[in-house]
């Protein structure tokens, strides 16, 4: 399971709450600009996962303008010694930096666009390791990419919000407001509000968020995801606080926990360490926009939340009664003073309210909602409990050890055991007989493993050793060089485990089959040298980026294209047995300062394009 973190606390935080791993953005280059990281801050991470064996990726998937080739080459240098263990890309610059460097796993970011299987293969042939698939892709196609490709690792997206364009196929937020995507700067012009309008100029819907989506939830298909070759979850997130992390971590990772128990000769965790938790987790209770599967289990009505792009949060009942200053919720759900709730307002406008204070079901507002009716469902946005729950320590996690005692020629030896891995430090000590039994003071002395990453699984002391006096203050020494002899030993097994990244050339291994640069979705050439890149993997025709073309190549090329349909979700999609529009095509999308966007509908590839309309 992969994690986001928006910083160093939010990356130790995924890792406590159990994370195989994490990805975080370095201070540059991330498809997040907001959230960038020192490298000290890295390192620090990379030294704090790694005692769980777990890793941590940079996010470097931004494209690179020609004037920023050399400092991204000197930025993976020092990713790489800061003990990174793999960079995620869009731009072949940096995958040929990274190739070259040989330190780090190289991962095809979804911002490259990984829908099919040539581009999956054209992927693992030049050097990738891991590619994160398109979000839009149904179980059926994941699997037949994995059958197709069995030798390279596939995440996918698991939790968080969705894209309703194709990523790296945006170019909305570039063209409207002259923040790109493809730079981390995205500004969501899809949460925006907009009129549907026919070609007449008729409004047929006004003020509705026709493109935004709800946010992805996939924790009950794990197990069919998995089994169609999965093998890394990712749950999106670089811009949430850690409580959002805390809590979605920690419900995926009890989830697999589960089904690896069910399945233990199939599955394991790639990391080590056994989480304890104080709280129970509930995705429902940390920013959400309603869930969906997406195209999981193929195309399905209600992808989209019209009302609002905002977080609605939990259901919690419905307006039973009004009193004076006060109303009374049918249902179970208990409340806090402070609570946020809100609704959905005869406007279908989504609003809010504070609880000033709670009496069971009986809430006083701070303010009244004039347009708050009997019978109108409440949602809870903002739990006061379970956000103070959430600022405490909420997980500990420790990888559980064995600790043998025994005696040898010149004193004590001591040996700390775990999966394969075992070190036995030794301590010089003239021995003294003991004149009472020492068994419970060198176990307690033993078990004081406290801030280290370790739990005492099991301590043995054998007979011999049990019979000889050894100080506090010695067996308290010979613990802490134990532990620190057991970590180098861990963090070199975890090493020796790691892979020299070494890239043949197509050229080289007699390769020389031209590729489509359409067939594997190539855009976004902002470089020569991704461009010599492209060109020496025999792809042809690749096209320029949208941020540094010529304006007049533009007029042509979709600000998005999407799998998510608006004639399907509105339910006129005759194909999939809609009902047949009355309105005149094409549609636009029109916002409130009277900008037009053009939807195009390719029901041949089931896909619906968004163009700029002058």
């Amino acid at each position: 399971m992969l994690a986001p973190a928006k910083n160093l606390e939010c990356g130790i935080a995924a890792i406590d709450h159990g994370a195989d791993a994490v990805y975080i953005g370095a201070a540059h280059f991330g498809a997040r600009a907001l959230a960038g990281n020192s490298i000290e801050n890295i390192k620090a991470l990379c030294n704090y996962a790694h005692q769980f064996f777990a890793k941590v990726y940079i996010t470097v998937n931004t494209i690179i303008y020609e004037n920023e080739l050399q400092s991204a080459r000197q930025l993976i240098g020092q990713l790489a010694e800061a003990g990174a263990d793999g960079i995620l890309v869009q731009d072949m610059s940096i995958a040929n930096t990274v190739l070259l460097d040989g330190r780090m796993e190289l991962h095809a970011s979804t911002q490259t666009d990984n829908r099919n299987i040539e581009k999956v293969k054209w992927l693992k042939d030049v050097g990738f390791s891991r590619v994160v698939l398109a979000r839009e892709l149904t179980l059926d196609e994941i699997k037949s990419i994995h059958d197709s490709v069995p030798d390279i690792e596939l995440e996918v997206f698991v939790h968080g919000a969705l894209c309703v364009s194709y990523s790296g196929a945006c170019y909305a937020s570039q063209y409207c407001f002259g923040r790109s995507a493809n730079r981390g700067e995205c500004a969501q012009f899809c949460r925006l509000s907009f009129n549907l309008v026919d070609v007449k100029g008729k409004d047929l819907l006004i003020g509705k968020h026709l493109l935004s989506l709800k946010d992805l939830c996939q924790i009950d298909e794990l197990e069919a995801l998995m089994d169609a070759g999965v093998s890394s979850f990712k749950i999106e997130g670089r811009l949430k606080d850690v409580s959002y992390i805390k809590n979605v971590v920690a419900a995926y990772s009890q989830r697999l926990d589960s089904l690896i128990s069910k399945h233990p000769e199939k599955y394991c965790r790639s990391s080590k360490g056994k989480v304890t938790y104080t709280f129970t987790p509930n995705l429902c209770k940390t920013f959400n926009r309603g869930f969906t599967n997406y195209f999981l289990k193929g195309r399905k009505p209600s992808l989209a939340s019209f009302d609002t792009p905002k977080a609605m949060g939990e259901y919690v009942g419905n307006v039973k009664e009004f009193g004076k200053g006060f109303l009374i919720v049918t249902g179970i759900a208990s409340f806090a003073n402070g609570d946020g709730l809100c609704f959905i307002n005869s406007e279908h406008k989504l609003e809010g309210f504070r609880v000033n204070r709670a009496v069971n079901n009986h809430l006083f507002p701070l303010k009244m909602p004039s347009d708050l009716k009997i019978g109108t469902a409440l949602y809870r946005n903002s739990d006061q409990k379970f956000v103070s729950i959430m600022s405490s320590n909420t997980a500990i996690r420790k990888v559980p050890v064995s600790m043998i005692l025994d005696i040898c020629q010149d004193g004590l030896v001591l040996t700390l055991k775990n999966d394969g891995v075992c070190s036995s430090t030794l301590f010089n000590i003239k021995l003294e007989m003991a004149r009472k039994p020492q068994y419970e003071n060198m176990r307690c002395q033993l078990s004081k493993l406290g801030d280290t990453p370790y739990e005492a699984a099991e301590i043995i002391i054998t007979p011999e050793a049990c019979k000889y006096f050894v100080p506090s203050s010695f067996l308290s020494k010979l613990r802490r060089l134990a532990v620190k002899e057991f970590s180098d030993k861990c963090l070199s097994a975890l090493k020796s485990t790691e892979k020299v990244y070494n890239f043949v050339c197509p050229q080289i291994a007699g390769k020389q089959q031209i590729v489509s640069s359409e067939k594997i979705n190539v855009a976004n050439i902002a470089n020569s040298e991704a461009l010599h890149f492209y060109s020496a993997h025999y792809v042809m025709d690749v096209p320029t980026a949208y941020e540094v073309s010529d304006d007049n190549d533009k007029s042509t090329v979709p600000l998005m294209t999407c799998r998510y349909c608006l004639r399907y979700e509105l339910g006129h999609c005759v194909k999939r047995g809609g009902v047949h529009q009355k309105w005149t095509e094409p549609l636009f999308l029109k916002l409130s300062d009277g900008r037009h966007f053009r939807l195009a509908f390719d029901c041949n590839k089931c896909q619906m394009k968004i163009y700029a309309e002058n």
